[in-house]
This record gives structure tokens, sequence and C-alpha cells, in this order.
């Protein structure tokens, strides 16, 4: 029996490493896994989105950690101590200065921790005061975005679903809302509702939140729902008269159902990108309400309240400006940026 002997011919040329286009096209060929899998790898590859991820999660790291381990207090005031006259050396410091009482134990040889911004008017650690108006500003921006999320996907999703009359009614709500001047009607609701709230909740656990904040929650409870609500209610018309939706009606499903396990979950990205973008839109108003006295209660700081008080001393002491106003527009800025990539990396239209 006659053997064959097969000879092969290799070409090296045929070894040549992929090019990036190459790459990128066999990616793109590649099977995808699921839909949130994707969107986070879309958002890691943008790589202003994702820094700026980083930068928020570093600035509430921060509101967080360093309040714990910091020698001063948000309301310690240095210079003023029981049965003692007060010790005016203390106000108005500039960063890295010291008190005469800390000059004397520097001069003794002991260590005093420094004041890195300074002090305020009143004598008080000017940098933990920063700090805690961050953690003020990020807590108030992300219960407002909640309370606006709960609220207008909430609904939306009945003014879409069941149209006809409650449409028209909830529409026409919403109408007479987009009407209203936006900055004087929070700027009136907050007035009143501090005035009203006070002995409302005196005694009771929202005693300790104090009137501002609760008074600003329900200002965007009252007002700041309706693009979140316009936005849902859209997704929901575009999707009811899909294929599945009329199956649930056809197999007798409640409304109630088809809205929570049919429809809302195909509305995720759109409303998880909402609430990201909602963020610093809340913290800008808390920030703005704080600056005309209208935000967190005394001697609580908020950024606001902080650049507001630096007004009175800008011309001798302009960092107490300079500062709170950086740190609101790195948090905004970074949050907007973030939840642009969201918009890119989630949105089925952008990436169909």
């Amino acid at each position: 029996m006659n053997k064959k002997k097969f000879t092969f011919h290799v070409d090296l040329d045929d070894f040549i490493p992929a090019s990036d286009k190459d790459k990128e096209y066999m990616v793109q060929m590649r099977p995808s896994t699921t839909f949130f899998r994707d969107g986070v790898k879309r958002l890691y590859r943008n790589k202003v989105a994702f820094v700026s991820f980083i930068i928020i999660i570093l600035i509430a790291l921060s509101s967080i950690v360093i309040p714990m381990f910091w020698p001063y207090s948000y309301d310690d005031q240095l210079g003023v101590r029981p049965g003692k006259p007060v010790d005016s050396s203390y106000n108005n410091l500039a960063p890295f200065e010291y008190g005469r009482t800390e000059q004397k134990l520097i001069d003794s040889g002991e260590s005093v921790f420094p004041h890195v911004f300074g002090t305020d008017a009143h004598g008080r650690d000017y940098f933990i005061r920063v700090i805690y108006g961050t953690r003020i500003s990020l807590l108030v921006g992300f219960f407002a975005s909640i309370i606006v999320l709960v609220i207008g996907t909430l609904i939306g999703s009945i003014s879409g679903y069941f149209g006809g009359k409650v449409d028209l009614v909830i529409m026409r709500i919403v109408d007479i809302i987009y009407s209203l001047p936006d900055m004087l009607m929070v700027i009136l609701l907050s007035s009143v509702l501090v005035v009203t709230l006070g002995p409302a909740i005196e005694g009771t656990a929202l005693a300790g939140l104090g009137t501002n904040i609760i008074s600003l929650f329900i200002v965007f409870a009252l007002l700041y729902w309706v693009s979140m609500s316009r936005l849902i209610r859209g997704q929901i018309l575009s999707l009811r008269e899909q294929e599945y939706v009329l199956s649930a009606k056809a197999t007798g499903a409640k409304g109630k159902w088809i809205i929570t396990k049919h429809l809302m979950p195909n509305c995720i990205s759109v409303v998880i990108i909402s609430a990201a973008l909602q963020i610093p839109s809340a913290i800008f108003t808390e920030s703005y309400l704080s600056f005309l006295g209208l935000g967190v209660d005394a001697p609580m700081p908020s950024l606001g309240s902080l650049a507001s008080d630096a007004l009175n001393g800008l011309s001798s002491y302009p960092h107490r400006l300079i500062i709170p106003a950086v740190v609101i527009s790195l948090i905004v800025l970074s949050l907007n940026l973030f939840g642009d990539g969201l918009r890119d990396a989630f949105d089925p239209k952008l990436n169909a």
C-alpha cells in the first residue's frame, strides 16, 4: 500500500499581527453579553465620563471619611472657651496661620494641626466647614433626585399607559407648572414653608433635619417632577402598543402589572440617565437657596451659605468665596459630564 506524503507550505505573511482597525472590527462582530455589561464597557471607554465618575467618588468619600479624623469640628469656635475671655486671634486666620494660644504651643515645641484653609469670622476651621458643606450638597442632591425620580416615574407611567382623560388632566397640570417662573416659585415656596413647617415638626424626628432642608425637599416634590414625568410618558406611549404589551392585555393582566413588569424595565436606562442629570440640578438649586439664606439651618454649613458668608470679607479674604465656588463647579461639572457619558453608553437609540 502506497503512502503519500503531504507537505505544507507556511507563509509568514499570514501571521502578521492584526491592525487596530481589525481588532475593532472583531470586537464589533463579537456577540454581546448583556445590555448592562455593554453599557458599562462603553462608559469605561469614555475617558471624560470615567474620570468624572472617579472625581465624584473621591469627593463623596472625602466628605465622609475626613470628618472622622479631623481634629476640628464645623461648629467649634476655637477662640471661645467657657469661663475665659474670647480670643479674637482665631478669627479670620489665613491658610496655615495659627491663633495666639496655638502659636505659644508651637513655640514650646508642641505640634498643632494646621488650619489648611484658615478660619472664618467666628474662628471656625474653614476646611472642615467646606467638607461638611460638600456632604450636605451631595446628600440634598441625591435625595432630591430620588424624590423627583419616584414622583415623576409614577405620574408619567400612569399618564402614558392609561391615556385619554387621565393623560389630559395630568398633562394640563404639567403645563401649568411649566408656565410658572421657576426660581421665583422656588424662593416663594421655600419662604412660606420655612415659616409654616417650624411649629409643625417641632419635637418630631424631622426636627433634626431642619425646616429649611425639609422645605427644600417639598419644593422639589412639588415642582421638579414634571420633566421626568414627560420623559417617562413619552417612553410609555412608544412602548404600550408593542406586541408583548398587547399579549399581556389579552391574557387579562392588569395595568399595574404591565407597567411594573413590562414597561418600566424597558425604560430603566432612560430613568437612570435622567436621575443622574437631575442630581447636579438639585445641588445647584440647594446652593442657590443657601446663598439666599433659605438653605440649611445655621450653624450647619452648605457650599452656598459659605459663599454667601464670604461676601462680607471678599476684598480681604477672597479664598473663602473661591474655595466653595470651585467645589460647587467641580461637583456640578463632573456630574453633568458623567450623566452625558451614561446617556451615550446606555441610551439604546444612540447605540442602535
